[in-house]
């Protein structure tokens, strides 16, 4: 029972942090255009 007072608090720290890195990814333009993206791929430049 003592191990969740460390697990609980990791976890929600672990949360946060995922949830801050998906917000720095959207706000950075990370997720804009991705059907651009897949179709540069097979447009051919010759």
């Amino acid at each position: 029972m003592d191990i969740l007072y460390l697990l609980v608090p990791i976890s929600v720290a672990l949360v946060l942090v995922i949830i801050a890195l998906f917000g720095w990814a959207i706000y950075s333009g990370q997720l804009d255009h991705l059907e651009g993206e897949g179709e540069r791929i097979l447009q051919d430049d010759d």
